[in-house]
């Protein structure tokens, strides 16, 4: 830490997490405005064959947002009404949401309390005769316990949807992609996501089946998407399998994650730079902790976010307060996340449930400024002025 930074407020705010984006985004943008093929077109066909190649599954398809793709995952896979779905609560409210929106129910479960995933232990407690699935997180980036709930799937005759939304680049055990593992994987491509495209996401599968139906699902439930349509055959004529939905994503924005995935490991590389220089600079700072990262041969975070925990009676204040003084030093940060069962609508649903492990990390996660788009220097400020906000609460 250079004396003078340690001392220096920011005269420009620093963003919690800005896209990185390049001259093939923009070129990719421009050309989708100069053919006038803005929807799925050209460009999703390029991105779903090189993002399943680098995802090494058999089957991606770019949608409008992660939200839809769990969503598309779960009907395609028969949930609905009476219906369980184990999944957990330190998650964005989408997760839970797309569960209620099939009609089933999502039941939660506690997440392990050094890792904050998703506790297979917890997972197997809260199964029932009326559970169908399980559906993890790969929180912060940080590779779930998936062999275990492999493990567990299979005993008990359950599909895996893995809501992968942070986690493009994450590995489990023995190198395995998150995208080739489990039922159905569910991406996103979000503003502040790792492939940010603003708006988008990908749903992968590995089951032909299940892919000829997600496929449909996708638009309509249509035979034939509308590239497919117009490509050789004409307009034609189509037909309506099942009720679908309109969940196919835009070629502008397809344009822009296909620039955002040739640069995904570069990127990768940089964020990771800035976690260990995170790491050098917060170690020492009492009541301040990263969350702790378990990660097996040949697993790989994807370093999506950089969590800390504020432990109030250690660090001289809540969360909440660094965050307020983070803010006033013109540093962003973020909540990742509030437990969804205590959030009034599943609140009023599962009165009673007492999930310690996440609501304990409710009240402490506060996410650092984590970007490819900040430099080293940016990281350095925001470290500095985690120390001096700390100096001052304590």
């Amino acid at each position: 830490m250079h004396a003078a930074r340690a001392d220096r407020i920011r005269t420009t705010p620093l963003s919690f997490a800005p896209p990185a984006l390049g001259d093939e985004e923009r070129a990719n943008v421009a050309r989708s405005l100069d053919t006038g093929w803005l929807t799925s077109g050209p460009f999703v066909a390029q991105l779903e064959t090189e993002l399943g190649e680098y995802l090494e599954t058999p089957h991606a398809f770019a949608v409008s947002s992660c939200t839809t793709a769990m969503h598309l995952a779960l009907v395609a896979l028969g949930i609905g009404p009476g219906d369980e779905v184990v999944t957990t609560p330190l998650t964005w409210p989408a997760t839970a949401n797309v569960v209620a929106q099939t009609g089933a129910t999502p039941v939660f479960a506690d997440v392990d309390p050094h890792t904050l995933q998703l506790d297979p232990a917890a997972v197997e407690a809260a199964l029932t005769e009326h559970t169908r699935a399980v559906m993890p997180v790969h929180y912060a980036g940080h590779p779930c316990d998936v062999a275990a709930l492999e493990t567990l799937c299979a005993r008990h005759g359950l599909y895996l949807v893995e809501d992968a939304a942070h986690a493009v680049e994450t590995r489990v055990d023995g190198g395995r992609k998150v995208g080739s593992i489990g039922d159905a994987t569910c991406f996103s491509f979000y503003a502040n996501k790792n492939l940010a495209a603003g708006e988008g996401g990908a749903l992968c599968v590995r089951d032909d089946a299940l892919a000829d139906r997600v496929r449909s699902l996708r638009l309509h439930g249509l035979d034939r998407d509308a590239w497919k349509r117009y490509e050789k055959a004409g307009p034609g004529a189509y037909d309506v399998i099942e009720p679908g939905y309109k969940y196919n994503l835009s070629d502008l924005h397809a344009g822009v994650a296909l620039g955002q995935l040739h640069r995904l490991e570069a990127h990768h590389a940089r964020r990771a730079q800035q976690v260990a220089l995170y790491d050098e600079g917060l170690a020492g700072l009492d009541g301040i902790e990263a969350i702790g990262r378990r990660l097996a041969d040949g697993a790989r975070h994807a370093w999506h976010l950089h969590v800390v925990r504020i432990d109030a009676a250690l660090a001289g204040a809540d969360r909440d307060a660094y965050a307020t003084a983070l803010a006033a030093e013109r540093v962003g940060t973020g909540l990742h996340f509030l437990p969804v069962h205590r959030l009034t609508w599943y609140r009023e649903r599962n009165r009673g449930l007492s999930l310690p492990h996440a609501e304990l990390a409710g009240s402490q996660v506060l996410s650092l400024p984590l970007s490819p788009a900040h430099s080293l220097d940016d990281i350095e400020d925001a470290i500095a002025a985690v120390r001096r906000v700390h100096a001052r609460l304590r």
